[in-house]
């Protein structure tokens, strides 16, 4: 029997989008006086998340049974939902219950994955499915549905992506990816970055315009304010999300294997997270240069450790 071969493309790309998933965390509370981790943050908010789900679609293409959903993503879900409640209530000793309803820290993505991938087929079925997508996803910031609750905002929110992704064909991509377009996708992606720095700098917004979870009111934003602000936040994280896509090598190198195990080190990052965030106090401001590259080298010595065996293993065994 044939194994199917790679597309170290989507490999590479998954492999940088895990790394900046797990120094997005682990910067999140740098200090605003900070600028080079402030632009950073904005840079990886502004499109990692639509793009790891955008990916999750490409790769969401056909039909799934229930029983195969739920081995896949529930089960894991409601292991580390116990690992992250064990976690608080005896190690960081952190106020808590066992909410399974309100997913802790990045386990919203599991319970999101889950409804899209369960419900996609029916809802493509709808004609102009992704107009009312776009649609529930800025009338949605609108209300005042509990930011954590099943994760209803980001699951609407960040809808749209993954519904373009199950539509988009890798052979739209090969076409794209000519040398004087990759070279043109890296300026606009620079331009961007710029706009990006500058909206940080000038103190228009803040970087959770990204996230998702909030409504307007909480952003202090009015509805129409919120619905243009959320538009743009569509169109930017979009473009930046095929802008890399254009970027990425499609030969495969020494980082490529992380792509295969993306699962293992988004669920585990999480609790070393914050353990860590629980007992450094320097932490806590993260505001010079020492303290930015000491976050930085260990985001990526946490990324190294989780693709280890052990902890690839068990998602593994976890999902069968």
């Amino acid at each position: 029997m044939e194994t199917k071969e790679r597309d170290y493309l989507f490999d590479n790309y998954k492999a940088i989008l895990i790394i900046l998933v797990v120094v997005g965390h682990f910067i999140e509370v740098a200090s605003e006086d900070n600028l080079g981790m402030q632009m950073l943050k904005w840079m990886i908010f502004s499109f990692h998340m639509p793009a790891f789900i955008f990916i999750s679609g490409y790769f969401s293409k056909k039909t799934y049974s229930l029983k195969i959903l739920c081995r896949r993503l529930l089960v894991p879900y409601l292991v580390f939902e116990m690992f992250y409640y064990l976690l608080y209530t005896f190690v960081i000793h952190k106020e808590t219950e066992l909410y399974l309803l309100y997913p802790k820290f990045s386990l919203w993505y599991l319970m999101a994955l889950f409804v899209w991938k369960f419900v996609t087929p029916y809802f493509k079925k709808i004609p102009g499915h992704i107009a009312w997508a776009v649609i529930a996803g800025l009338a949605v910031g609108a209300t005042n549905i509990d930011d954590n609750f099943l994760t209803l905002p980001r699951m609407i929110t960040f809808y749209p992506f993954f519904l373009l992704g199950t539509m988009f064909q890798r052979k739209w991509l090969t076409r794209l990816r000519t040398v004087r377009n990759r070279i043109s996708a890296a300026g606009i992606f620079v331009v961007l970055n710029l706009f990006l720095a500058f909206v940080d700098i000038d103190n228009l917004f803040e970087e959770k315009i990204f996230y998702g979870r909030y409504n307007y009111e909480y952003l202090d934003l009015s509805d129409t304010e919120g619905v243009f602000v959320r538009l743009g936040c569509y169109a930017i994280s979009l473009a930046m999300t095929l802008l890399m896509a254009m970027m990425v090598s499609e030969k495969q190198n020494r980082f490529s294997y992380l792509g295969s195990r993306t699962m293992a080190i988004y669920l585990f990052h999480g609790l070393i997270y914050s353990c860590f965030k629980s007992g450094a106090n320097f932490y806590h401001s993260l505001s010079n240069f020492a303290e930015s590259a000491l976050i930085l080298t260990a985001s990526f010595l946490v990324v190294w450790l989780l693709s280890r065996k052990p902890f690839t293993d068990f998602m593994n065994i976890c999902c069968l």
